[in-house]
């Protein structure tokens, strides 16, 4: 039995940071990952998953170097959204077949250096297809890809849909056999897949099910009705995981019990007979096993309501602060990892730094007395996070990255640090 989220990030191992840190220069702030989490909810995916599918972890989830090593250590495929992402796949030695690229998006100088390196070119337009296909007969090489599908149907329930509307991402579905046949069409490139990803951070799994049945249709359709071999065929998972109070976390088992039948059923054709599965999902996998830790800089009364300014806001964390696709802004849970023993709890705003009235980390909502100096953690952080807001808008200290494993913390930082401003409450 999975517990119902799964393992996360715990306080103990917030609050042994904390310890280790010079009170009078808090270091915040932070984000702290626990690598060992993050493998353990790896493993339950393929224990309950491998069966019939791989994972294939999506880069742009977490882009941190510590984070998409651990992934490809632990023998998953990683999934480039950029040029940028595609290096950093590369660096952690993973075999390059591993390595897809995606995203509507790419620059002509970027397919020019991906090309040829024996990873695997997911195309999303005509013009795409064509450009490939140029570059790969200048080149004297066989290009592999796969077609993104945008499909006309997304059940509902998806936090994002990227699917069943106008769209950048992929090929729309009426479109996709004449994609097919344009692939086939070029003697420099090799169909070696399809690939979908109509939505995200979905809680339930009826919505999943669905819309992996709708995926499973496309697919078949589009090998001909199953005969044609392929090599993989990729489905945009979307598990989601509960930010908000009353969200129910998604019910995992549900899932596999409906997804695997789903594959079995794939299995029958004799196309697919020898295909890869492949779940691509970045959410779930690194979401739990992440939290943002943030100081209070000062603490004030206004109208009557208790404001407590922390030194992160939107700048930091986009997504916390309801500014990534959502219509109303819903607090994420909040740990206050310094209240005294016996504290009374009371309501409190939580703001960022930020010189804009717009920057509302949480509230209010009930915790421990929060005093100047309090360190406050922003819980399921691990994904969306850092490299998902904007850093450097009005030019704040940017967020230390520091990763646990094994109990040892190690300090993983990418961005720039604006040491003219310090760091914490001195």
């Amino acid at each position: 039995m999975v517990p119902p989220l799964g393992p996360a990030i715990s306080l103990r191992v917030m609050r042994d940071w904390i310890a280790l840190q010079d009170s009078a220069r808090m270091p915040t702030p932070v984000y702290l990952y626990d690598l060992d989490v993050m493998r353990a909810r790896l493993a339950i995916l393929n224990s309950m998953f491998g069966a019939q599918f791989d994972v294939s972890y999506a880069i742009k989830a977490n882009p941190n170097a510590a984070i998409v090593k651990t992934a490809a250590d632990s023998g998953q495929n990683l999934d480039a959204s950029s040029y940028a992402e595609v290096v950093r796949a590369r660096k952690t030695g993973i075999d390059p077949a591993k390595i897809s690229f995606s995203g509507p998006g790419k620059r002509l100088t970027e397919l020019e250096l991906f090309i040829g390196t024996g990873s695997e070119l997911v195309v999303e337009s005509f013009e795409e297809i064509a450009d490939a296909a140029r570059i790969a007969s200048t080149k004297g090489i066989t290009q592999n890809v796969l077609i993104r599908v945008n499909p006309d149907f997304v059940p509902r329930g998806f936090g994002a849909s990227m699917s069943g509307k106008p769209s950048q991402f992929g090929i729309d579905e009426q479109s996709a056999a004449d994609a097919v046949a344009a692939i086939d069409a070029a003697p420099n490139l090799s169909l070696v897949g399809l690939h979908i990803y109509t939505g995200s951070n979905s809680l339930s799994a009826d919505t999943i099910v669905e819309n992996f049945e709708n995926m499973a249709r496309l697919f078949t359709e589009l090998a001909d009705g199953g005969s044609r071999k392929l090599e993989k065929l990729i489905f945009g998972a979307g598990f989601g995981v509960p930010y908000h109070n009353g969200q129910t976390p998604l019910d995992l088992e549900k899932v596999a019990a409906g997804t695997l039948h789903i594959a079995k059923l794939l299995r029958s054709y004799a196309g697919f007979a020898d295909t890869t599965f492949i779940l691509e999902l970045g959410r779930w996998v690194v979401g739990p096993a992440g939290a943002l830790l943030t100081s209070v800089l000062s603490t004030k009364i206004s109208r009557g309501q208790n404001i407590r300014i922390c030194d992160a806001g939107f700048n930091n964390h986009l997504a916390a602060c309801g500014m990534m696709g959502s219509v109303f802004r819903k607090d994420w849970p909040v740990a206050h990892l310094t209240a005294e023993a016996n504290s009374i709890e009371e309501s409190v705003k939580l703001t960022g730094p930020l010189c804009t009235s717009i920057d509302a980390l949480a509230g209010p909502l009930n915790l421990p007395f929060v005093k100047r100096g309090d360190v406050l953690a922003v819980l399921l952080s691990g994904a969306y996070g850092l490299t998902a807001s904007p850093s450097r808008f009005i030019s704040h200290p940017e967020p230390f990255e520091i990763i646990i494993e094994d109990g040892e913390f190690r300090d993983v930082t990418e961005s720039h640090h604006n040491h003219i401003h310090g760091h914490g409450n001195a």
